[in-house]
């Protein structure tokens, strides 16, 4: 499994996209594209993929992506939820043309969108700016459309409230050749990290022996392959945890560990509590 590089166009009569989503599950792949993209989800749950960070999506998650950041939104069903829904705005850097962002009166969007190659997911109050979007694509006049986009840009621009998603992000400062390879890693990360791993197979799959591969992703990542994927492994076991009530045995094989010892230790050398009392601490803060 690789990042896949996705080709957006744009009709004739628009020099950006905006289109609304609704399915069973979302089915796009760990990708990329070179627009930037501004994701609104309107129903459904499941793991966001930014880059290296995985977080819980829902209804009112807003979040934008810089060029070439791989993502992907994979969706877990809940009983009673029958579809998942999104607002998807994409555009390229030069969309209004060339050095348009560079203008004074365009300051704050451009330090927005300097921001978004970490990935950027807004919190607090967005309502006005969240319902600015979800009715987006009933704008059939392409000059308003054009308009209120800008406007939505300009007010996540200075929206206070935001995080940071992958903040050790250095992949878009790579070459186009190192972007793509390091990229495939990730996928295959995202893809397989609840199941056995296995070094040869990711080492292939950015056309290394695993020797190579090894002080090649430490390079670039600052950290081993087999603690990034722990971390997924950990990530995915917190929210686990918190979000259900699945027994902690099977949260840990879920999570990619084949041995629950394996898990407790892993997990409370990471965390400094035992997978039962961290679930057993954030239930007494929600008291």
């Amino acid at each position: 499994m690789k990042a896949s590089f996705e080709s957006l166009t744009s009709t004739g009569s628009n020099s950006f996209l905006v289109r609304k989503f609704e399915e069973k599950s979302f089915s796009a792949p760990y990708h990329f594209h070179p627009e930037y993209e501004l994701t609104l989800i309107t129903a459904g749950f499941g793991k966001r993929y930014v880059g290296t960070n995985m977080q819980d999506y829902f209804p009112g998650d807003l979040v934008l992506l810089g060029s070439n950041l791989p993502h992907c939104w994979k969706t877990e069903h809940k009983p009673g939820i029958l579809f998942s829904g999104s607002v998807v705005i994409q555009f390229k850097h030069d969309f209004m043309g060339p050095g348009f962002f560079d203008k004074p009166e365009m300051k704050l969007i451009q330090q927005l969108l300097h921001n978004s190659k970490h990935g950027i997911q807004f919190t607090g109050n967005s309502a006005s700016i969240q319902e600015s979007i979800a009715d987006l694509p009933n704008e059939h006049n392409s000059f308003n459309k054009f308009l209120r986009t800008i406007k939505i840009l300009h007010q996540l621009a200075q929206h206070p409230d935001f995080v940071l998603l992958d903040q050790q992000n250095t992949y878009p400062d790579l070459s186009i050749t190192e972007r793509e390879r390091i990229n495939a890693v990730i996928a295959y990360i995202v893809e397989n990290f609840q199941n056995n791993i296995s070094l040869a197979d990711v080492a292939a799959t950015a056309n290394m022996t695993p020797p190579a591969f090894c002080k090649y992703f430490k390079k670039i990542s600052r950290k081993t392959f087999i603690e990034a994927v722990t971390d997924y492994r950990i990530d995915f076991a917190l929210k686990q945890l918190v979000h259900t009530e699945k027994s902690i045995a099977q949260i840990g094989f879920e999570s990619g560990f084949n041995d629950i010892s394996n898990f407790h230790k892993t997990f409370k050398a990471r965390m400094r509590l035992s997978p039962l009392s961290y679930r057993n601490t954030f239930m007494k803060k929600l008291i």
